[in-house]
């Protein structure tokens, strides 16, 4: 069905058109190249994400040793004695019945959020004003800083800046990365979706194994400059450019056919498009039938991301065991590479496991945040490794959720209206995770307040 859909498009574009598409190179170095390259963006891309969300407890945890060495020299005691308190800041928890952060972990995410949920509501409205190249460069650049001030920080609003600089970079990254695949064959989506799955695991583990190692958290943000590096080769030395890509200059998005695509849209913003002489561009309430067709899947997905990040941003750095050989730290590190072993795992199995009803993933997704919120309060887990399986669990549930709605949405959507389905309802996800932290936060306060 797919290839007939292919063929008649093909047709009335020629009809239309009456001339063949620019020709795009097909041979098989090149293929891998941009293969490899798409891959290698998705990494790099949410890998700063990732390592903000696995060192939000350790972020915290620096500046309340600050705080701590601060307090005692300003009471004139003796500076060895400021500097042995310090150390144990890991074990202090002012008199609460849990080890507590004075700000909640979910702080971290926010800033690691909203900034992102922001560009994804506003990129239609100005990012086709603005070349690939320079996109990609201020995507650079802003990595780079979000690891220099997070590392270099002197208190929590400092490191805040720099996690918006991660989230920054992300956020403008995924709308320019997705928006550049539809310069290239189809087969690049595959791999960039691939590349964001691996970033979680890779980013979780890289960041508990240097720190494992024996590297601070603050060497280990410096070695992860090696990413904003990789990210720069990727653009702009493996993948080969198509001549008609705007670049340092920007022109407007003519409707160019690639060989293997459908339609030449990119997914989120551009200018007015046409193809053939027939204009792509949706009308107002074109766009609002196919909102309201995506919304059962849109729902539970926000739901589904809710609930598990609740949990990992607003319970891991509560469900703390003192009868185990790691540290807090050291475990809330392990929590969040076991969750993204799980989102990973789950990533590539739609083509296994199918799964229609995503209101299922959120409900059993629900199920696992109260029980764990119920753990926190009446702290009756005895053991640490039931919370590692829950957490495995729950990363099985947030990718199932993720993948088979898009794969839903990508199966039950027209061709003319699949792009801006699927540009819609990745607002979903994010949105979750934005209403997750901010509910997180005073969650956090409560628990830190009990005797």
């Amino acid at each position: 069905m797919h290839e007939v859909n292919r063929r008649r498009h093909s047709e009335s574009t020629s009809e239309d058109e009456g001339e063949s598409p620019p020709p795009v190179p097909r041979s098989s170095s090149i293929q891998w190249r941009n293969a490899a390259g798409f891959w290698l963006l998705g990494l790099c891309n949410n890998f700063a994400y990732v390592i903000m969300l696995s060192a939000a407890h350790d972020i915290l945890q620096k500046q309340e040793t600050n705080k701590t060495a601060l307090v005692l020299l300003d009471s004139n005691d003796e500076l060895e004695k400021a500097m042995t308190l310090s150390l144990k800041a890991e074990h202090l928890s002012n008199g609460s019945r849990y080890d507590c952060n004075s700000v909640s972990t979910a702080a971290i995410l926010l800033a690691d959020i909203l900034p992102t949920l922001i560009i994804k509501f506003t990129a239609p409205f100005y990012i086709h004003l603005l070349p690939y190249h320079f996109r990609v460069v201020l995507c650079i650049l802003t990595a780079a800083g979000s690891f220099l001030i997070v590392s270099f920080s002197s208190g929590i609003a400092m490191s805040l800046i720099g996690v918006v600089f991660a989230s920054v970079s992300s956020g403008l990254g995924e709308v320019t990365f997705l928006s550049l695949t539809s310069f290239f064959h189809s087969d690049v989506v595959s791999w960039w979706s691939s590349g964001t799955g691996g970033a979680g695991i890779f980013g979780s583990l890289s960041y508990l194994g240097l720190t494992w190692a024996g590297l601070s958290p603050q060497n280990t943000l410096l070695v992860m400059l090696i990413i904003p590096v990789l990210l720069l080769v990727s653009y702009f030395c493996l993948l080969v450019h198509p001549p008609f890509l705007p670049k340092w200059r920007r022109y407007p998005a003519a409707a160019v056919q690639v060989p293997g695509r459908q339609d030449q849209r990119p997914l989120i913003g551009g200018a007015t498009c046409r193809v053939g002489k027939r204009a792509c561009n949706l009308t107002l309430s074109e766009k609002w039938r196919v909102l309201q067709g995506v919304l059962k899947y849109m729902i539970p997905l926000s739901l589904v991301y809710f609930a598990e990040y609740f949990i990992n941003q607003g319970l891991f750095e509560l469900l703390y065991f003192k009868n185990t050989i790691l540290t807090h730290a050291e475990q809330y590190r392990w929590y969040q590479m076991l969750y993204q072993a799980g989102v990973f795992v789950s990533r590539s199995s739609v083509r296994c496991l199918p799964i229609k009803r995503i209101w299922i993933l959120a409900f059993l997704q629900f199920v696992n945040m109260f029980f764990l919120l119920a753990a926190v309060y009446f702290l009756f887990l005895p053991s640490i490794y039931i919370v590692m399986v829950i957490i495995v669990y729950e990363g099985l549930l947030g990718g199932a959720g993720y993948v088979n709605t898009f794969n839903n949405i990508a199966m039950e959507s027209s061709d003319e209206h699949r792009e801006f389905a699927m540009s819609a309802a990745c607002i979903a996800d994010t949105l979750g995770i934005s209403l997750s932290g901010v509910v997180a936060i005073p969650v956090h306060g409560y628990f830190c307040g009990l005797l």
